[in-house]
């Protein structure tokens, strides 16, 4: 392990330094979030969310050349042993991944790095994050900064049984509903998502999608088959269900989204047509808050 025993030893006498990430940092970040990531997964017995290093390194890549991502880097000993990672798309912020090299975690570097994305978002109307409900570390250091508990959510996998009722389309969203699709996200949540919205036409793994009922848009996703990316809003939980099904029918590839739990109608619709929880998750915010008002799916920032 490139942090190691030596560098926890000095991290109390040295401190830590943190910096703005750099384009070189990608290699080395990539490496610390397979590893954080494979620890924590693979000592509950979940699956992981980064089977390997090529793909935690397309990640951090992508974060880090992205202008509307902020990140940050912990040093110590001269070795970075963590990163953190800020959304500013939008008027809500979204935190991470969050990593610590497993070599130095409980020394303080997750704290140092979380007040460095609070301080920088000190000004935006929330910031809002997903923790593993099973990482008691990460909830207890979130709550303990400030952050609130929300939601708890899971991560649903499978092929739905069925399509869309009669009377709903399901069609591949195009340029022209955007400003359609942030209306409807400001009647749900109170803010709009337009910018990651428009990333998600360039993104190669997602396909955004809308539901059309009675010659309006009532359901719009950035994807339902990657959970990471894929957030979307509703006018109903029925409509989030109808979005689901149409989006999936005929498809190879099996759902993949985060859904909150206490949707009861749209948590048990997917449990219906064969969808299983995988994993499960605590939704946090700090500042800003009002409840969803309508079917939402979030993104695994929030």
């Amino acid at each position: 392990m490139a942090a190691g025993t030596d560098v926890k030893q000095t991290l109390g006498a040295q401190g830590i330094l943190v910096r703005a990430v750099e384009p070189a940092d990608g290699d080395e970040c990539a490496r610390i979030v397979y590893e954080a990531f494979a620890g924590v997964h693979d000592y509950h017995r979940f699956p992981r969310d980064f089977p390997t290093v090529e793909a935690a390194s397309q990640l951090t890549g992508s974060l880090i050349a992205h202008p509307r991502f902020w990140g940050v880097v912990a040093e110590a000993d001269g070795r970075i042993v963590g990163s953190n990672f800020l959304d500013e798309r939008g008027p809500v912020l979204g935190v991470g991944p969050i990593t610590i090299d497993p070599g130095v975690q409980g020394c303080g570097v997750g704290r140092r790095l979380m007040e460095e994305v609070i301080g920088r978002g000190a000004g935006a109307r929330g910031i809002r994050l997903f923790q593993d409900s099973f990482n008691m570390q990460s909830i207890a250091l979130y709550a303990s900064l400030g952050f609130e508990v929300r939601e708890p959510a899971v991560v649903m996998t499978g092929t739905p049984e069925g399509g869309p009722p009669s009377g709903i389309e399901v069609r591949s969203l195009e340029e022209g509903d955007v400003a359609e699709c942030e209306r409807l996200c400001l009647r749900v949540h109170g803010f709009e998502r337009t910018d990651e919205l428009r990333d998600a036409f360039r993104a190669p793994m997602l396909s955004p999608v809308v539901a059309v009922r009675d010659g309006r848009i009532t359901a719009y996703a950035t994807t339902v088959t990657f959970f990471p990316a894929a957030y979307g809003v509703a006018e109903t939980e029925d409509d989030m269900c109808a979005l689901i099904a149409g989006a999936l029918v005929g498809g190879e590839v099996p759902a993949s989204f985060i859904v909150p739990t206490r949707q009861g109608v749209l948590f048990r619709w997917c449990l219906s047509q064969g969808l299983r929880p995988i994993k499960p998750l605590t939704y946090m915010t700090l500042g800003e808050y009002r409840k969803p008002q309508g079917g939402w799916i979030p993104s695994i920032l929030y």
